[in-house]
């Protein structure tokens, strides 16, 4: 219980050294992740059986070799590559906003520096570290984020485009 506690409160005062900026950031950093570990789960789990379902109704069809049959094909193949991109462009906008809010917070630090120097009218590093350290802690974090982020999305798309294209050599037309 005392771990836990030690914890919260080594949280809290990160998130009081990096400003409102950084607890934004570190919610969507939260809900980016979310997004990714649920894709990974229906890689690995949900993605199995709907594409062993999808193959046994196109090999169960009684004719694979009209036009037809072409369409139905590249319809089953179509649907299956929205499911496996599902929520992916979410995750490219979350990425894309990790550096953003970064750049954010590391304008609402220099703000406050700039603020502390015109009230106190010198320059002495101690009135302005809470400032320079609510500038540079926002970007450090959006820039964890955003690149923990495009390593996950560049392997789930990937994955996505690797999983169409097995999917359409699977489906073959009979000839």
């Amino acid at each position: 219980m005392v771990l836990l506690i030690d914890w919260i409160n080594a949280i809290r005062d990160f998130l009081d050294t990096g400003g409102q900026v950084l607890l934004v950031i570190g919610i969507l950093i939260f809900a980016m992740w979310l997004l990714i570990l649920e894709r990974f789960m229906y890689f690995f789990g949900g993605y199995v059986k709907y594409k062993k379902s999808v193959r046994n109704n196109w090999y169960n069809r009684p004719e694979r070799n009209s036009w037809n049959a072409e369409q139905i094909r590249q319809a089953m193949i179509s649907r299956a590559g929205m499911k496996l991109n599902t929520n992916l462009a979410l995750i490219n906008v979350m990425v894309a906003l990790c550096p953003l809010l970064g750049l954010l917070g590391t304008v609402t630090g220099m703000i406050e520096v700039f603020d502390v120097m015109a009230v106190t009218g010198t320059g002495s590093a101690r009135s302005m570290a809470s400032g320079v350290s609510k500038a540079t802690i926002p970007t450090m974090a959006g820039m964890v984020g955003a690149l923990s982020g495009v390593f996950a999305s560049t392997f789930l798309q990937r994955r996505a485009k690797r999983e169409v294209e097995l999917l359409e050599d699977k489906m073959v037309l009979d000839h």
